[in-house]
């Protein structure tokens, strides 16, 4: 089964907001075994809609819409959707009742506006907003479903997991679709896939490999597609535990949401451990990391984002004369900011990173892109010189990454071995 997803709206073209509606979408319908085509957006305008629908009718199973659906008179995909299927407006009185109780519950009082919300396509089959006004619609036009939904996040997310992947589910017959994520740190793109050549090269015709790299680190990403379930979890397992032999020493995790702050937090939780971040060209993002995971409280004790020269030596308590003599971007001066950290927030580890992310020196004439990554541990201070290049998100993102690498490694090490 294919789908299309297309969202509409001129504020996407222009790059005023960015479209994550499709990315959920997509990600619902490949845990239910519908293949996502392709991905459009288009504009506000009429024909440009009623093309798009003439050109995908009859190709794909599914074409799944966002956007346009609002009160307002730029809002005009549900009556391009009636024009598509020479349709006439019907008002829906159970709409128009979740409608004036969704205002009650506000103390509001819906205008004729709000209520017109409620006229729909005589034909659709609706879908319930259990969060807007605005439904869902489900129409169909020779093989090919139409599926309408309102582009604001939160009610789309409403439709498709209460009204959509449900009624997809018992409506049609869909093959099985198994993933397994594998996550990697430390190892470019190209070094990995050289130490699992010939692994690869064996993996049966229905096993697909990605790879989806990001800088420090790489995800392999495998497929399995076919009709019967048992057989394809099992062959997916048996490939992943071969792999693991490979890889094991840059293996951090599996599936798409055991990323490598959530094994730390584990971890860290695991050995009744604490950590604290001082970070400089990092800006907080080690922090951000380790504080995305559900329960981060129970071992983040805080950040100090000292990014000025001063607040290093004020707060961190880096020596003055430390900065002199070794320049603020130095291993010395990396140390200091670790055990700084450590101190004041009495944890059992730290992080402090220091270095140039340019364009510009800033306040060292260290090479633009040099880094010094120190980890404060209950027994010592390891610190690690890099250089990451530019851009300046490159260096940003490859310094946090490398830096929860090493954090890693380092909580294994001490806690259990």
């Amino acid at each position: 089964m294919k789908a299309t997803i297309v969202t509409i709206g001129d504020e996407i073209l222009i790059g005023q907001i960015v479209d994550t509606n499709s990315g959920y979408i997509a990600k619902a319908l490949d845990k239910i075994g519908v293949q996502t085509h392709e991905m459009l957006s288009i504009s506000d305008d009429k024909n440009h809609i009623l093309d798009t629908f003439a050109s995908l009718q009859d190709k794909v199973d599914l074409v799944i819409i966002t956007g346009g659906l609002g009160p307002t008179k730029d809002d005009i995909t549900k009556k391009t959707f009636c024009d598509y299927f020479e349709d006439v407006y019907l008002r829906n009185q159970e709409v128009e009742d979740h409608i004036v109780a969704l205002f009650a519950k506000l103390n509001f009082t819906p205008t004729q506006v709000n209520k017109d919300q409620a006229l729909l396509p005589s034909k659709a089959q609706v879908l319930k907003n259990n969060y807007g006004t605005a439904a869902g619609m489900w129409m169909q036009k020779g093989k090919t479903i139409f599926v309408s939904m309102p582009g604001v996040p939160y009610e789309m997310k409403g439709i498709v997991n209460e009204a959509l992947i449900p009624k997809i589910v018992s409506e049609f017959k869909r093959p099985y679709i198994v993933h397994k994520t594998i996550l990697t740190y430390g190892q470019g793109e190209s070094m990995v896939a050289e130490r699992i050549e010939d692994w690869e090269n064996q993996l049966p015709d229905f096993i697909k490999l990605a790879y989806l790299p990001s800088p420090g680190r790489v995800r392999l990403r495998l497929t399995a597609r076919g009709e019967n379930e048992e057989v394809l979890k099992k062959a997916i397992q048996e490939n992943v535990q071969s792999l693991t032999k490979i890889l094991g020493d840059i293996i951090v995790g599996f599936d798409e949401d055991e990323t490598i702050e959530v094994v730390i937090g584990r971890l860290l939780q695991k050995a009744g451990k604490t950590i604290a971040t001082a970070e400089s060209c990092t800006g907080g993002k080690i922090a951000q990391m380790l504080t995305s995971v559900t329960g981060a409280s129970n071992y983040f004790r805080g950040s100090v984002v000292s990014y000025a020269t001063d607040t290093k030596i004020s707060v961190l308590g880096v020596e003055a004369q430390t900065i002199e003599k070794f320049s603020v971007v130095s291993a010395e001066v990396a140390e200091e900011m670790a055990l700084g950290i450590q101190k004041l927030m009495k944890t059992d580890y730290a992080i402090a990173t220091t270095g140039n992310a340019g364009p510009n020196k800033g306040d060292s004439d260290t090479e633009v892109g040099t880094v010094f990554i120190a980890l404060a541990t209950p027994n010592d201070v390891i610190i690690q010189e890099f250089n990451f290049g530019q851009p300046r998100e490159k260096v940003i993102d490859r310094t946090a990454n490398k830096a929860m690498e090493l954090l890693q490694k380092e909580i294994l090490k001490n806690t259990f071995s």
